[in-house]
């Protein structure tokens, strides 16, 4: 199942019968609830996204302007043109992937994310995890503002000997710093 939102800001006013979004209309078994822990991350990936990896990432397909063009920027009440939602999930999913997987793709299940706020182009990404059993929970900041800017969990096929009996401290867990 695949289950998407837009948010587009300023926007509405299409209809005065629906009432405003929430997941509280939703079933409970399709709703993935995240709680980022409060101990030290089992991992810390840090990544750094390019100045063109918005134009790059264009190439998914998804041309909306937001993602090229200032004025549109500006105009969705950004200083410059955002990076791709999907594209700073990859980040994420990357840093699980290296820092848990051996670099194995094909070790991941599932993937869910929660996008919170925006990422420039250009800005650092780190990635923050957490072992719990097959599951391993991220929260993703812009280093530059500090703010928190996704959070998730990857579920993995199996976890890996490396992992057997760690689920917490701070570990790099072959990431970078």
């Amino acid at each position: 199942m695949n289950r998407s939102t837009i948010f587009l800001r300023g926007a509405g006013g299409f209809s005065d019968s629906s009432r405003p979004y929430s997941y509280t209309t939703y079933p409970a078994n399709q709703i993935s609830r995240i709680s980022i822990p409060n101990s030290a991350p089992s991992a810390v990936y840090e990544d750094q996204t390019q100045q063109s990896q918005a134009l790059l990432y264009r190439l998914s397909g998804d041309y909306n302007p937001l993602h090229s063009d200032p004025m549109v920027a500006q105009v969705a009440g950004f200083t410059r043109p955002i990076l791709h939602g999907l594209c700073t999930l990859g980040f994420a999913a990357r840093a699980v992937i290296k820092s848990f997987c051996n670099g194995d793709p094909a070790a991941v299940r599932n993937i869910f994310g929660r996008f919170l706020l925006h990422v420039y182009p250009g800005e650092t990404l780190v990635t923050e995890m957490w072992v719990d059993g097959q599951r391993v929970q991220y929260q993703t900041k812009a280093k530059e503002r500090d703010r928190a800017v996704l959070s998730g969990y990857v579920l993995l096929k199996h976890i890996p000997s490396s992992l057997c009996g760690r689920s917490s401290g701070a570990d790099n867990g072959g990431g970078r710093l």
